[in-house]
């Protein structure tokens, strides 16, 4: 049998991003990071990295208390 997972994609709104690392904690797959640049606020922000595993949990979404991340399928 054979499943067909769906590749989700993140959006980190980098201005809204406080780089406080609740999405990297939560994430299941370990696909997100921080920066070693900064925002124009001077905040290391969160980069999704190889999102071809990403399978569109929202729970990095739903973590952020900034509201900084757009999940889709």
């Amino acid at each position: 049998m054979k499943y067909n997972i769906k590749v989700g994609k993140i959006i980190i709104n980098e201005d809204r991003c406080k780089g406080c690392e609740l999405c990297i904690d939560v994430c299941p797959y370990g696909l997100l990071k921080m920066s070693v640049e900064v925002n124009h606020f001077g905040y290391h922000t969160a980069q999704f990295v190889n999102g071809d595993k990403c399978t569109a949990c929202k729970f990095c979404g739903m973590m952020c208390p900034d509201f900084a991340i757009d999940v889709y399928k």
